[in-house]
């Protein structure tokens, strides 16, 4: 910015001293000190308040990226999530639908079971879960 050298600087240290005075030239010295030093606090805090608000900026457009990412990310699952539903629906719709066709005089309680109080089992996997479980072995044994 400036081009200032030490010749310079010589230059004018003895024309503030032959101006001034070797009595005020001290303090006029601990002044501009002063002073200089209060520009530069001065300088550096208005520096740090425009990053701050270069940073604020920045963020602000980050958050606002990711927020956009969320919602796409959001829509895209509800409409996936929507696929899923009517899938499932349309395949229980299906099922139910095998199921009403196979339906028939067969899927009806056997008389004699009905009439002797018992229940048969839904499907002959239960009766073998019922049966290799340690209380239905255990109950079925013999107490002695």
């Amino acid at each position: 910015m400036f081009d200032v050298g030490f010749s310079e600087l010589i230059v004018v240290a003895l024309v503030a001293l032959i101006v001034i005075g070797p009595e005020r030239l001290p303090r006029v010295a601990r002044t501009l000190g002063a002073l200089l030093g209060r520009a530069q606090r001065y300088v550096n805090d208005v520096k740090s308040d425009i990053q701050r608000e270069v940073d604020l900026d920045e963020l602000k457009n980050v958050q606002s990226t990711f927020q956009d990412a969320a919602k796409s990310v959001e829509e895209s699952m509800s409409q996936i999530g929507g696929e899923l539903q009517s899938a499932g629906e349309s395949l229980n719709q299906s099922i139910a639908g095998s199921a009403d066709a196979n339906a028939g005089p067969s899927a009806e309680l056997p008389a004699p079971a009905a009439a002797a109080g018992e229940t048969p089992s839904a499907s002959p996997q239960m009766d073998l879960e019922l049966e290799s479980t340690p209380a239905a072995a255990t109950a079925a044994a013999p107490k002695t």
